[in-house]
């Protein structure tokens, strides 16, 4: 009999939880609903949907914010999500840079802070580097690391679900003996959550940019490496063994350059940074000591300068053989395309979608979109955050217990 009640008991712990869930999310969603508007939508009891409430207000994720529309009767007192109750830390291993972004519960930044860093050869110089980026954008805010929800950590390698710390040491072999979750955890002592860069951009765009409307996407990060990311009703799709999107690795051409990876022809090697920037030197001349930058062809491109022309239209038609296999494949609603050298927007649009139509069905060509990224440089750690928020979401025992504020 003991027995049976613990299970029941048990039952009733997880229903609890299972609801209070669903509401949090839907007025997360919302942003501003009633109390009965709730229960309606929901079908529980009146309330039921006030307890919850006055736990979720209690804990400083919701509060009341004034009278609605009547319909009839009384004006319902509307039920508003505290955007700003706490703060969610994003971080961005890109190759050769460390990204901090500090946002609120709606992906805005309060703020950000940026540095040049080798982090491909240099793990514990770029982790400490990461570590002091932490500490300022808390301290600019005067965020004490209590009231942060967790932090959401953007690396550029495959992430294995089984190990989400460590990365690949084909891709980075500097970092084979490193555990990036391990590290920050110990570090800021607070919940971490690892994921591959160019997941973390779909993610950005699925919540706050190109796909916020609902639609599946792939997000395709144009760096040092060629990575993609796919959203698949609302989540991250990411395979089997986390390798889902290394769009890089396609071969496009079998006479191509070696890659690290050990096939010939990846993408990566003809239109990675490293090769756009070889041959701009090539063809633009160097400028300064050490030649031409992704920056000196976006600003050439823009300039009108033939060579820099030349280089994004080889680009956009190389980026096209995977695109149009990628289109065949998922048909995604949109493909957003992400990375300093997607700000020239139409000049790289162009080939792109000209060598695309060539190689997707008309009917895939039709159904997609094929955009520059709206959220920037930004995009990669904001969807570091935004792992955060959507874990919290889905499991609200990760929101600290008291609401602190923003006080030191």
């Amino acid at each position: 009999m003991k027995a049976g009640m613990a299970v029941l008991t048990v039952d009733a712990a997880g229903m609890r939880a299972q609801n209070s869930g669903l509401l949090l999310n839907m007025i997360w969603r919302e942003r501003q609903i009633s109390r009965a508007e709730i229960a309606r939508r929901t079908e529980l009891s009146p309330s039921t949907v006030s307890a919850i409430v006055a736990d979720l207000e209690h804990a400083g994720l919701v509060r009341s914010i004034g009278a609605g529309v009547s319909r009839g009767g009384r004006r319902p007192t509307l039920i508003g999500f505290c955007d700003e109750a706490f703060s969610l830390v994003g971080v961005e291993l890109g190759a050769s840079h460390v990204t901090v972004v500090l946002t609120d519960l709606r992906g805005r930044v309060r703020t950000q802070s940026k540095a040049s860093h080798a982090v491909r050869g240099d793990p514990e110089g770029s982790l400490q580097k990461a570590k002091e980026l932490v500490q300022e954008c808390l301290d600019a805010e005067r965020v004490p690391r209590r009231s942060v929800v967790g932090m959401g950590v953007a690396v550029p390698s495959p992430v294995h679900p089984a190990s989400p710390g460590k990365m690949s040491p084909l891709i980075l072999p500097a970092w084979k003996n490193v555990d990036v979750q391990e590290w920050f955890e110990t570090a800021f002592d607070m919940p971490v959550f690892v994921d591959n860069d160019a997941n973390l951009g779909a993610l950005s765009e699925c919540f706050w940019g190109a796909g916020s409307g609902g639609e599946d996407l792939t997000y395709i990060k144009l760096a040092t490496g060629i990575g993609a990311g796919h959203i698949i009703h609302g989540d991250v799709y990411r395979g089997a063994g986390g390798t889902a999107g290394e769009i890089g690795h396609i071969a496009v051409d079998s006479n191509g350059p070696l890659c690290v990876c050990g096939l010939r022809g990846c993408l990566v090697t003809l239109i990675g940074s490293t090769a756009l920037t070889e041959r701009a030197r090539e063809l633009m001349g160097t400028r300064g000591r050490k030649g031409p930058t992704v920056r000196d062809l976006v600003d050439g491109a823009r300039a009108g300068d033939a060579a820099a022309k030349q280089i994004i239209d080889g680009m956009g038609a190389y980026l096209g053989i995977a695109v149009g296999g990628l289109l065949n494949l998922l048909n995604p609603a949109i493909v957003v395309l992400g990375g300093e050298i997607s700000s020239v927007g139409e000049m790289l649009l162009d080939p792109l979608r000209a060598s695309v139509r060539q190689r997707a069905l008309s009917v895939s060509m039709a159904e997609t979109r094929i955009v520059t990224s709206a959220l920037g440089e930004r995009a990669i750690a904001v969807g570091a955050a935004t792992l955060v928020l959507q874990a919290a979401l889905r499991d609200r025992s990760l929101f600290p217990t008291q609401n602190v504020g923003r006080s030191a």
